[in-house]
């Protein structure tokens, strides 16, 4: 356990629901080879050195997970005699501070805080052991982070590499009204038909993250270039270069310019002034055009490119009649202003959807929380052609 950062082992990137197959696209075209892909996440065999590279470049990742210990146990007690023989002296400074996560569903767990404290118990008894003095741990994730996984017996223990969660981007200091997740918004971009060369717009931008997202990726502006503190940097052994090193390498990679427009827009000024702000913290502002206005009267620029929107879509269960009227306009929109371009409307009510009166070529399933959702794809075909029955 004393050389983690250079010895291989078994590394879960979590990711929520329905993220999965972009999670693993981003983990490819970084070069690494994923051993298995599951409904929340991607399995790999890494050291924790390659995951301060995962922690740095992935848009579409919750946490990043390198495991230290398989076993088995049946209840708390064997999970803290399990623990307590590890050599966490190896991982955590005696003077230093750690927090436990868990995952839990074993009989004799009525709650996942009792199961996280029995684990800092067996931290903190072999350090003591050792040292003499024992590590402060509590709820802040600023730190080390161990992640306990537990399902009926089988029992495996992790460093969480992340800490605070990679699905949120670190710019949005502002975040608006019913704000989509960063990981959310970049999945729903990989998951759209844009080129990253053509024109994007995002009309009802809320608190911008559609469109900063599009500018972070068009530009390869890596999330983890805004971010300073991960829980890698906490355990014993983390030599700075490295992540220093995949820093001025991301760097470097930064496109300045583009050729093509983003475009964001909002009838609200509040929405507008904090996208504009969000967007200067993510070091984009200058790459998107800001405009006040109703969303039909959003600029559309010549040429190709992807409009976007996430509207509201209130209870997944009835619908009101204000939504039915905004949802046929934003049809209406996409038919006669965006001819050339292809157009996605983010939506958890399908009952809504219907209301927007064109023929869905895709439906592309996700979840916004525990909300299904669906990403819908409109070819918006430039000139006459024959209409097929309506279906969303």
């Amino acid at each position: 356990m004393d050389q983690v950062f250079n010895t291989p082992a078994k590394v879960i990137i979590t990711c929520n629901k329905r993220l999965a197959l972009y999670l693993e696209n981003e983990v490819i075209d970084l070069g690494f080879k994923p051993t298995r892909v599951f409904g929340t996440g991607v399995e790999l065999f890494l050291s924790l050195n390659d995951c301060i590279k995962l922690n740095l470049n992935l848009r579409c990742a919750s946490q990043v997970l390198y495991s230290l210990h398989e076993f088995t146990a049946e209840n708390h007690d064997e999970l803290h005699q399990n623990l307590s023989a590890l050599p966490w002296e190896n991982l955590i400074d005696f003077s230093g501070y750690f927090s436990v996560t868990s995952n839990v569903d074993n009989p004799t767990i009525t709650t996942p805080l009792f199961a996280n404290l029995r684990v800092k118990d067996a931290i903190v008894d072999r350090i003591k052991s050792i040292h003499k003095i024992r590590p402060d741990s509590g709820s802040d994730y600023s730190k080390a982070v161990i992640h306990l996984y537990w399902k009926n017996e089988k029992a495996e223990i992790f460093i969480d590499t992340s800490g605070e969660t990679l699905a949120k981007h670190s710019y949005r200091k502002i975040p608006g009204k019913a704000p989509m997740l960063e990981a959310l918004a970049s999945g729903t971009i990989f998951a759209s038909s844009w080129d990253q060369k053509s024109n994007f717009v995002n009309p009802m931008c809320g608190s911008g993250t559609l469109a900063i997202e599009a500018a972070l990726i068009a530009t390869k502006r890596a999330p983890g270039l805004l971010r300073m503190n991960y829980s890698f940097m906490h355990i014993l052994g983390y030599n700075e270069e490295v992540f220093f090193a995949e820093r001025r390498f991301l760097k470097d990679q930064i496109v300045k310019h583009i050729d093509f427009k983003i475009i964001a827009t909002d009838i609200s000024d509040d929405s507008i002034d904090i996208s504009i702000k969000n967007a200067m913290t993510a070091g984009v502002d200058q790459l998107i055009d800001f405009q006040t206005c109703d969303f039909a009267e959003t600029e559309i620029p010549e040429g190709k490119g992807v409009v976007m929107f996430n509207p509201e879509y209130g209870e997944r269960l009835g619908v009101h009649s204000k939504l039915e009227a905004t949802y046929k306009r934003m049809g209406d929109f996409m038919k006669q202003e965006c001819k050339g371009y292809n157009g996605y409307i983010f939506t958890g009510n399908p009952d809504l959807a219907k209301k927007i009166g064109l023929r869905a070529s895709k439906r592309i399933e996700f979840y916004n929380g525990k909300l299904d959702c669906r990403l819908l794809e409109y070819e918006l075909y430039d000139g006459t052609r024959r209409e097929k029955p309506l279906e969303v």
